[in-house]
């Protein structure tokens, strides 16, 4: 009776320690090791002069940043995934930007998007993948890394 005990003690710590685990994945392009940060939290009425000018390229490490294009510019997003760790496609909630042409994606588990800037507003850009990767014969956990950016569009 006593080993039975010990051995579910056993089990139960072992499953804790591994849930646990789960939580602790970076929040970096190819899920290394780290802490995870909490969901960002933007403001769509930012005004203009509270962001920057969007790069060429977005990435999983501008997470909560605000950026400013002109109508006629375009951002593209790329989002490193993997096959166990996929990043969902790329939404765009709000009004200024316009869908374009983002290429092929080349990598299982990428997310890849582009928009054009076409009138003055605000979009949210975000998308999210599991922070656990998805493994059948292991113990899984329902967290997911969140990634969103806000995107201003300016009158010229």
């Amino acid at each position: 009776m006593r080993r039975s005990t010990h051995t579910r003690i056993i089990a139960l710590t072992a499953l804790a320690l591994l849930l646990a685990g789960c939580g602790t994945q970076s929040g970096g392009d190819a899920g290394g090791s780290g802490t995870v940060s909490p969901s960002p939290t933007t403001s769509p009425s930012r005004s203009p002069r509270d962001c920057a000018t969007a790069k060429a390229e977005l990435g999983a490490a501008d997470t909560g940043d605000t950026y400013c294009l002109t109508p006629g510019e375009t951002v593209r997003v790329s989002l490193d995934g993997t096959t166990r760790k996929p990043w969902a496609p790329v939404k765009a909630d709000g009004s200024g930007l316009e869908a374009t042409n983002s290429g092929i994606v080349l990598q299982p588990g990428d997310a890849s998007a582009a928009y054009k800037a076409v009138s003055p507003g605000t979009v949210q850009l975000t998308s999210s993948r599991p922070m656990c990767p998805s493994d059948p014969a292991r113990v899984s956990c329902d967290g997911l890394q969140e990634w969103a950016v806000t995107v201003v569009v300016t009158k010229e």
